[in-house]
């Protein structure tokens, strides 16, 4: 299954005739955010540390439980999860091994309102080229893909900042698919 099955032709013909016109319309991939939620804090969380490593090159940072729920045995302020942020080539080359992983697929209800897309892994020894290691054992992990147009940086700069982005330069649902599409040959399925 391709976009056109998932988005009407017309429309894909439409939006990539309004990037050639524009290139500040074009969209590109901003950041890749791969988390490992693990839950406790302890060897667990540093053996799921240790695989995000591994599998991106990064350090990953350890991130702290907003509340404490006890049903879970999770206080405020412990470390549960691992998270790499990752940008430009680092994370196109990471995205590629990951969607072979999914099969280069991902069904349309990951795509958010804003173009953003999110999905996950059950099993990191589904990526290519890792090898399952008895003692670290298997995590699965979620990809988060920031996709944004040129021009986002007025809400992130020190001087001038503007509050927010207007909605006609926002990524939009469809856009996101196809930018996926064309430049990864991710299928999106319905």
């Amino acid at each position: 299954m391709e976009v056109s099955e998932v988005l009407p032709p017309q429309l894909v013909s439409e939006i990539i005739k309004k990037w050639e016109e524009n290139p500040m319309r074009k969209p590109r991939i901003a950041k890749v955010t791969v988390n490992i939620g693990v839950g406790t804090s302890g060897e667990r969380l540093q053996k799921a540390a240790k695989v995000l490593e591994m599998l991106t090159g990064r350090k990953p940072v350890p991130r702290r439980a907003k509340r404490t729920i006890k049903e879970f045995g999770i206080r405020k302020g412990e470390n549960i999860a691992v998270i790499v942020t990752l940008r430009k080539q680092a994370a196109i080359e990471f995205l590629k091994k990951v969607l072979e992983a999914v099969g280069w697929r991902i069904p349309a209800k990951s795509f958010d309102e804003y173009g953003n897309v999110s999905f996950g892994i059950k099993e990191h020894i589904a990526i290519p080229g890792v090898k399952y290691d008895p003692e670290i054992g298997i995590f699965g992990m979620d990809i988060a893909i920031t996709i944004e147009r040129p021009g986002y940086r007025i809400l992130r700069r020190r001087r001038c900042r503007k509050k927010h982005i207007p909605r006609r330069h926002r990524v939009t649902k469809e856009e996101a698919m196809v930018l996926l599409e064309k430049e990864l040959g991710v299928k999106i399925v319905p």
